[in-house]
């Protein structure tokens, strides 16, 4: 199984893990997990650092790079608006980073001024083509605008994910048909009221989908309302294999196949690789 999204970095949500980073990937290779997605997107540059480090020290993990919607702001300009760019520039070009992200907008909590998530969205675009590395996308109460902005881009010269998708159906089926774009499932899926997230799975061609804890919100059913892990990602899984109505083994190789075709030769790499493994010294 592939966590193509995980804040695994993020200690403002109950702190450090048990275990550290260590006890985070010996539990989920325990889970069957084959490779992590490790998302650095706070507004403090130290996370995106972190996740960068974690992708260098793990053979089966990966970095996602960016500043999320909500720190927007720190982008705004001035002198450190510009390290800031010049930090996250340089880890979305290392190779253990494969994909810029997450940004996008965020209209339900508004914690930077639209104006700013705007300008902010679009360098990141910018800087995903400039490098030839998907997307990774936050969305929220924002999709005809987050639609609009990805066309008129031109993101789809690079490709990406909706991350943690539970929008329409119908705006989840126009990032793929109109941008190439994937819907990644997160552990919403398994609630007894995940709004129309089932319906874009089942009307979603299989080619498009991925699936994420976005850890360490989220947790799926059974775990809703503890934090959640990477090793949980076996109950979004099953959950999107029952609404396709095909088995667990046959959502597994689809989704693990879309993940490698969207991140690339790393994730390829690292899955034929025999787990997630020990830390390396590279």
């Amino acid at each position: 199984m592939i966590d193509t999204h995980a804040h695994i970095m993020n200690l403002h949500y109950g702190g450090a893990y048990e275990g550290g980073t260590q006890g985070v990937v010996e539990r989920a290779v325990a889970a069957g997990v084959r490779h992590i997605n490790c998302v650095g997107a706070g507004g403090d540059i130290g996370e995106v650092r972190s996740a960068l480090a974690a992708a260098r020290t793990w053979p089966g993990v990966s970095a996602i790079c960016g500043i999320h919607p909500h720190d927007a702001q720190r982008l705004a300009g001035g002198e450190a608006s510009d390290l800031i760019k010049q930090a996250v520039r340089d880890a979305c070009a290392d190779p253990c980073c494969v994909a810029v992200g997450e940004t996008g907008l965020d209209f339900h909590y508004d914690l930077s001024p639209r104006d700013q998530q705007f300008e902010a969205f679009e360098w990141h675009v910018a800087l995903a083509r400039q490098l030839g590395k998907p997307l990774c996308i936050h969305t929220r109460n924002a999709e005809v605008v987050t639609l609009d902005v990805l066309r008129r881009t031109g993101a789809r010269a690079v490709g990406g994910v909706i991350h943690c998708f539970s929008g329409t159906a119908g705006f989840g089926l126009r990032c793929v048909e109109e941008l190439g774009f994937y819907l990644s499932v997160p552990g919403i899926v398994t609630f007894k009221n995940p709004g129309e997230l089932p319906e874009a799975v089942r009307r979603c061609p299989l080619d498009r989908l991925l699936v994420e804890t976005d850890s360490p919100f989220l947790a799926p059913m059974p775990f809703r309302g503890k934090r959640c892990e990477p090793a949980y990602i076996g109950h979004t899984l099953r959950r999107l294999a029952e609404i396709r109505g095909i088995t667990e083994a046959e959502a597994l190789r689809a989704t693990s196949d879309n993940a490698v075709r969207l991140f690339g030769d790393r994730l390829r790499t690292a899955l034929s690789a025999a787990a997630i493994g020990g830390p390396t010294s590279r």
